[in-house]
Parts: C-alpha cells; structure tokens; sequence
C-alpha cells in the first residue's frame, strides 16, 4: 500500500479544488449552493424597471445530467460570473447560441477492513479526481448538438481490484448527441435525440448515470424519442451499454439496452405517476459460473405524493425472459415515507424504508429468480459503502436529517440486511458477487450505520463527508472473513 503517493495525490485534489472554488466565488458567491447528487433552483436578484425593488428572478439549476439544462430565458443582467458563458449568441438575430459548462470534483477515500477482511491489504487510503466539461450549440429551437468530454483519475489506490473501471477513464466522451425537435402545435413537443447518451429515469433505482463512481460509467449509444404533453413526458430509445475501457476510446460493446419511460401528475390529485417497460439483451452474460444469452424484460411503476405532511414513495417491478435455458421470474418492491416537520429548530425529516429485490431459492432447477438491478443508483439507497445491490436482498431502514444551518445538512441512516433466499449470494452495488450462498446458510447479512454532512458554501461549490461503519452479521460469519468495515470520505465539487 503506497500511503505518500495517496497523500501526494489528496494534496494535488485538495490544491486544484481551492483554484477552483477561488474562481467560483465570484459575482455569484451570494447565491445558494448546490448539493452534489440532486441541485436545486437557484434564485438571485434583479431590479425592477418600475421601482427600485429587488425581485426574485429563477436561474437555472445545475443538472444531474448536464445536457437536461435550459438557458436560453437567462436575461441580459443575469450573464455575469460564470453565467456570461450561458446561452452565448453567435449572431446579430440571437438564434444560433452557445453555452459552455463544466464540473470539478475531488474525493479522499479512507478504507478500513474493505470486503470485511482483517488483512492490511484491506486497509487503504486514495484520492479520486474527475474533470467534466461541455459544449452545447443551439441552432434556433429546433436544432441542437451537445458534446461533454471527461477526465476520471485515481491516485494510490491499492484495495482489491486497483483502479478498477468505476475509477479510472483517463480522456472519454461522455455525450455526444444531436437533437431534432419537430415543429408542433399546442402544448405537444418531440425530439428525436441521436448519439452517446446518459439515461437517467425517476429515482434513479433502476437506470442511473451513477454519479458517485469517479467515471460515471453509465452512457449509451442510440436513438431516443421523447414526447412532451402537459406535465407528462415520454421516453422511447434503443441503445447499446458503452464500456469503460479506462485507458482506450470507450465502444458500445456491452448490452442492449431499450424501453419506454412515461411520468407524471395524475391530474390534480397531487398524485405522480411513473410507467416503464425496459429491455435487456446480453449476449455473453456470466452469472454464478453460468454464460449465456440473457433476455430480460422489465415492467414497473411509481406512485409518489406528498399527503398530510408526509412524503410517500412507492415503485415495483417485475422482471421475466430467458438466461440460457433458465425462465426469468423476478421482481422488486421499494417503499419510503418521509415526515418533515417545519417550524422546528434544525427543520428535522424523519423516514423509514424498506426495499426487497428477490432471490433465487433453487439454483439448480430451470427457473431464475434473482432481480437484475439494471443501470442503478444503489449507492443512494442501500448504503454508502456499496457492499449491498439491489439483488436478493431485503433491506430496512430508518433516516434523520437536519438543517444545521440554512447550508449545512446532516443526516444519519440506519440499514438492517437480510438475503432474500439463504441458497442466492449476497450482491454488491455492481452486481458482483461479495460471499456466495448455500442452503443452510443465515440469511442476516449484518447492518450498516451511515452518518453524512454536506455543505452549500455557495452556488458553484459544495462540499460533503460522511462516515460509514458496517457490522457485519451470521451470513459473513458463516462464509468467511466478517469484520466490521469503516469507510470515511471527504469530497469537494465546483460546478459552472
């Protein structure tokens, strides 16, 4: 383990974030933040020509998926700071546009126990470092092409697997796509969307960029449809997984990946709904010592709504098809609550969960019945030291955040593992395999206590750590090393 190339290169994160918040803190510095995962909108202040009133003006947020933003409303007294590099004309009628944007982010990783194994090779401390950066011209409002390149480095890493593909993928395009949007009536809008693509859908559950890993391993190339009618928004597209290749130009030479996603409000009940059907074709799949062709189709929904002062979420789903000469029968069940309660000291929000992905019971007959957790965001969901996926996998836990202050949020998470079927494996959060299973064998895993802070220093900047221990339970007692795992991270991001 090589701990000064690790100090060398937390130093050289904590160095280039510093240049960048510096730059950041700009006319916009007065401004709220953005958290890392999920910004928000932002609001700032404009003078009114009538009176010399201040008035809230709505800029733009900073998406998730980049190429999700819209600039083109940003006013003349809004371009400065980074803002002069939104929505930039090109010539004398303003139609033809140009925006440019980026993000930098920083994390230090310190790992104890890692695979809950006693060894010193299980011990490691390592920086990551990614570099994102964007261009996005705009033709008129029917034409549009928008082009990400990124950068994802790590530095003394040692743990099992190196720098694995979810940390290393030194110069990569990460979306490269045109936009045609058809000229139509009424409250009715279609894009045909072609070229490498991120796809993000919901809550993430299923199909996600993952932003936590340093690479963001998650783009497609293909073809998408998307219909705008109302508040309601319809995706059909066809596509095919990109592979890090880390050190070589990425190809689309993993899965088939197609379907249809529709969301939103169910009239005025307050009510959101989500639909999917998605499709998986994987012509060399490999699955506990098993390759062959994987055919898996997916249908679900999501109810979401705020009610009486709680927040409810609510999504299955159900999986069938072929792997090799197994039949496909599988499904999912993921439940929140949340109950926040204004107007008390720290705003406090309280939730409990329970998520439940099935299992195989019997891997010898000719039905499989793990859940395939897709393209997910885990990590958000069943704890941050992804040692536990969305498959064979009953999970419940308990949640409390608290507003500090107007930036500072801190939450604590509680998550209580179970295997879904004893003769399945426990799953990680890339659907690898952590301990195998077998008849017989405890189905607790263990529990997992996660404790978080993230701060808003301004709208650009935002910074976050946390601590996570994991206790390990009967099932890795039962199959090998079982210590308790410490995972702590600290992490710097600058956005623009």
């Amino acid at each position: 383990m090589n701990r000064e190339r690790a100090k060398i290169g937390v130093r050289t994160i904590c160095f280039l974030l510093v240049v960048a918040s510096a730059a950041g803190k700009g006319s916009e510095s007065g401004q709220a933040g953005s958290p890392p995962r999920q910004p928000q909108e932002e609001r700032g202040e404009q003078v009114s020509e009538n009176e010399n009133k201040p008035v809230a003006v709505r800029l733009p947020s900073y998406h998730n998926v980049r190429y999700e933003e819209d600039w083109a409303g940003l006013a003349d007294d809004q371009r400065h700071g980074w803002n002069a590099l939104k929505s930039v004309p090109l010539d004398a009628a303003g139609r033809v546009r140009f925006t440019a944007g980026g993000q930098l982010r920083g994390r230090a990783e310190f790992w104890d126990n890692f695979g809950f194994s006693p060894s010193p090779a299980a011990d490691d401390s390592f920086g990551l470092l990614r570099l994102r950066l964007h261009g996005d011209l705009a033709a008129g409002p029917y034409v549009r092409v928008f082009i990400e390149g990124k950068s994802a480095l790590a530095d003394g890493r040692s743990l099992p697997g190196g720098n694995r593909t979810l940390d290393t993928d030194s110069a990569e395009l990460q979306n490269a796509l045109l936009d045609i949007r058809l000229p139509l009536e009424g409250p009715t809008s279609l894009t045909f969307r072609l070229g490498r693509q991120e796809l993000q859908f919901g809550r993430q559950r299923l199909v996600s960029p993952l932003d936590w890993s340093n690479t963001r391993p998650r783009s497609f190339d293909g073809l998408r449809g998307i219909v705008r009618y109302g508040g309601w928004r319809a995706d059909a597209f066809w596509s095919r997984h990109v592979v890090n290749r880390k050190y070589r130009f990425n190809n689309h030479e993993g899965a088939d990946f197609f379907g249809l996603y529709a969301a939103g409000p169910l009239g005025g009940s307050g009510w959101t709904l989500d639909t999917y059907w998605l499709g998986l074709e994987d012509e060399s799949k490999a699955f506990l010592g098993h390759r062959g062709t994987e055919r898996r189709q997916t249908a679900g929904a999501r109810l979401a709504a705020t009610r009486n002062s709680f927040d409810l979420d609510l999504e299955s789903a159900f999986q069938w098809g072929t792997f090799a000469d197994q039949e496909i029968r599988a499904w999912m069940l993921a439940v929140q609550v949340g109950r926040p309660f204004s107007g008390v000291r720290f705003s406090p929000r309280v939730s409990v969960g329970f998520d439940y992905a099935s299992g195989d019971d019997s891997p010898s007959n000719d039905r499989l019945g793990t859940f395939n957790q897709l393209f997910p965001l885990g990590h958000a969901y069943l704890g941050y030291a992804d040692f536990v996926g969305r498959q064979n996998i009953a999970d419940f836990n308990q949640g409390l955040s608290l507003a500090l202050m107007p930036k500072v949020t801190a939450k604590v998470e509680q998550h209580w593992f179970w295997r879904a079927a004893e003769a399945d494996a426990l799953y990680n959060a890339g659907a690898g395999v952590v301990r195998p299973g077998a008849p017989g064998t405890p189905r607790r895993v263990g529990s997992e206590l996660d404790l978080t802070l993230d701060i808003k220093l301004n709208r650009h900047l935002a910074a976050g750590g946390g601590y996570t221990r994991f206790f390990a339970g009967p099932f890795l007692a039962a199959t090998g090393p079982s210590e308790d795992l410490n995972f702590t991270y600290v992490q710097l991001q600058w956005t623009f």
